[in-house]
């Protein structure tokens, strides 16, 4: 029973958050000076034809009835229509958060993997000078902006490998006939690892450094001990014993760390012009097209308050004592 009252306040929770983040996505762009009509770069615009824009965009209407109409639409499953091409929001993001998803769930594993490892060596070696090194590395490069150092891939690593420093996929592809799957999705793969690369290092070493910190604390556990004396391997320790029980705190941070990962890939993609969701927004902001910005922050936000939940509900999964 206690079980069932932890779900359902958490899911009132999660949708209480989204209608909040739903309320403030309208709010805070409408408080940005201009519109969609005032930032026309248009010459030979009259005023006749921007107030007739206004009224045909909903632009000349009150702020709440700008909400009424935002939140009915919501309802229905409508964005709205942008304000730049007038196609509906979902078809304008539709490819641009595909390709983020897939930048961010291969910088996602790479950082985590990678964490998780190093992490879990460092505790297990704890004092020495490779411990030294890889809390060294680790915080280097938590400390470092994404942008810069997506910059530092373009000029250095880019250069050295080989690799694409721009778009999505090479541009002449399939211009002299048609390509294999492998090979349009080899290349769109290497044009993805700089930047996922770039999300995941920032990453990796604050990853690195909460296994850390969880590992050692539970190594320090009676239970360990036990294991200890009964003679068992020290990998075995580390990997079943230990582990398993330091993950409440990495399911946690993979969580919250979402948002970092999202808000870094916004800077990344600009980095290197990565036709993502952060593109799209970019561009978006340069015209002030409301509806897209709005469906781009909401369906971001949304996915930042649906992964936290998840990790509650994992949270209650390994250690059900969180009800208490």
């Amino acid at each position: 029973m206690a079980g069932a009252d932890y779900i359902i306040k958490r899911t009132f929770f999660a949708i209480a958050t989204i209608f909040v983040a739903v309320t403030l996505n309208f709010v805070l762009f409408r408080a940005v000076p201009g519109n969609a009509v005032t930032s026309l770069r248009c010459q030979f615009c009259t005023k006749q034809f921007k107030d007739a824009l206004s009224k045909q965009l909903g632009l000349n209407k009150s702020k709440w009835a700008q909400y009424g109409i935002y939140l009915d639409n919501l309802a229905h499953g409508d964005l709205g229509s942008s304000y730049s091409d007038h196609n509906p929001v979902l078809q304008d993001l539709e490819t641009p958060l595909k390709n983020t998803g897939l930048m961010v769930t291969l910088g996602t594993l790479f950082s985590v993997i990678l964490g998780i490892l190093s992490g879990v060596f460092a505790s297990w070696r704890r004092g020495t000078l490779t411990d030294r090194f890889n809390l060294i590395t680790s915080l280097a490069f938590y400390s470092m902006p994404t942008q810069w150092l997506g910059m530092l891939m373009v000029f250095y690593v880019a250069a050295w490998f080989g690799l694409p420093v721009a778009g999505i996929q090479t541009p002449d592809l399939g211009v002299l006939g048609p390509v294999s799957f492998w090979t349009l999705w080899s290349n769109r793969f290497e044009h993805m690892l700089l930047p996922a690369l770039t999300l995941g290092l920032v990453l990796y070493g604050e990853y690195t450094l909460i296994v850390r910190s969880a590992m050692l604390e539970t190594l320090g556990e009676d239970y360990i001990l036990t294991a200890r004396a009964k003679g068992l391997k020290n990998w075995r320790i580390v990997w079943t014993h230990a582990l398993r029980n330091a993950m409440l705190p990495i399911v946690t941070l993979i969580a919250l760390s979402f948002g970092s990962i999202v808000g870094g890939a916004i800077l990344v993609e600009d980095v290197f012009s990565y036709p993502g969701i952060g593109f799209a927004v970019i561009q978006a902001i340069d015209r002030r097209d409301y509806p897209v910005l709005q469906g781009a922050f909401l369906l971001l936000t949304v996915s930042v308050i649906v992964s936290n939940f998840i990790a509650d509900l994992l949270y209650f999964k390994l250690d059900p004592r969180v009800t208490t």
